[in-house]
């Protein structure tokens, strides 16, 4: 079962988004009102185009929450349905439970094993599934089961099916940390939650084995990792976060692997806390992020 987040308790975290409508917001806040409710945050973003899209996150206070979202939810639905809008409602006491997917590649899963123990993500981690061994001993000292999956060939489907199984009801997103394989179409269609992906990324882009390697025989001046969503196109889901650090003719192929690891660690982690903490919208292909 899910712990209770006691600095949230009671807090509640609301995320509208629909046409651009005038007095959106002065009903969103009247209704948190009407149910006494103290508002923590308020972000919103209407984007320039015609016919534009409407944007909100709103954290609230609102005493004994756990009795008070069903009233809510029902106005909610009552007062919203004339501006055509969707929302949702969270409890921001009850962490997401996310699953992490990795391989031999250990640095950003280690990552998050350490971010979580030490309270800096509001997840609980129910899983860790790999189709390695290398990390067993690692994710189990982090009192984390760990299930081996192999995953070889060229037919998947018998790995992916394990997975699913693992997965289902049992996480509320996916975290690829470094999973070196191609998720079938046919099993995204099938979690059921957003899959998160971390991936480097340069300029120019290298595909394949030896990216790094690949960059410094190019003299690249950047190295740089962007986390996003996944969909059926592979590499091109709503982007989450990125970041690139500044490199240089004297960093070796070893200094660029190092140094890529570090930026893949801080960009994954930051999409991770967005998502749990409910800051990333999206809209199409894209995200509006209200990460401040």
């Amino acid at each position: 079962m899910p712990v209770h987040n006691e600095t949230h308790l009671d807090h509640a975290c609301l995320i509208v988004q629909g046409p651009d409508k005038p007095g959106i917001v002065a009903a969103i806040t009247t209704l948190i009102a009407r149910h006494h409710g103290n508002i923590l945050s308020l972000d919103q973003y209407s984007d320039n185009s015609v016919g534009s899209t409407f944007f909100q996150r709103v954290v609230f206070h609102c005493e004994d929450l756990s009795a008070a979202i069903p009233r809510i939810e029902a106005d909610l639905t009552d007062t919203l349905k004339d501006f055509e809008l969707t929302w949702t409602l969270a409890d921001q006491s009850v962490p997401k439970r996310m699953a992490i997917l990795a391989s031999a590649s250990d640095h950003c899963l280690l990552d998050l094993l350490w971010r979580h123990r030490s309270g800096e993500l509001p997840v609980t981690l129910p899983m860790v599934i790999s189709n390695h061994t290398k990390t067993a001993e690692d994710v189990r000292s982090f009192g984390v089961p760990f299930f081996h999956v192999p995953s070889q060939g060229v037919d998947k489907a018998e790995a992916e099916r394990e997975i699913l199984k693992l997965l289902d009801g049992n996480v509320d997103f996916v975290v690829l940390a470094r999973y070196m394989q191609i998720l079938s179409p046919g099993f995204l269609s099938q979690v059921g939650v957003p899959v998160i992906n971390i991936h480097h990324s340069f300029l120019p882009a290298f595909i394949g084995a030896g990216p790094y390697r690949k960059a410094k025989e190019r003299g690249v001046k950047l190295v740089g990792a962007t986390a996003h969503y996944v969909t059926e196109d592979l590499d091109e889901g709503p982007i989450i976060e990125q970041q690139v650090v500044r490199v240089s003719h004297a960093d070796t192929t070893g200094d660029l692997v190092r140094r890529g690891a570090d930026v893949e660690r801080q960009v994954l982690s930051r999409a991770v806390a967005w998502h749990a903490e409910d800051r990333v919208l999206r809209s199409g292909n894209s995200t509006i992020v209200f990460a401040s």
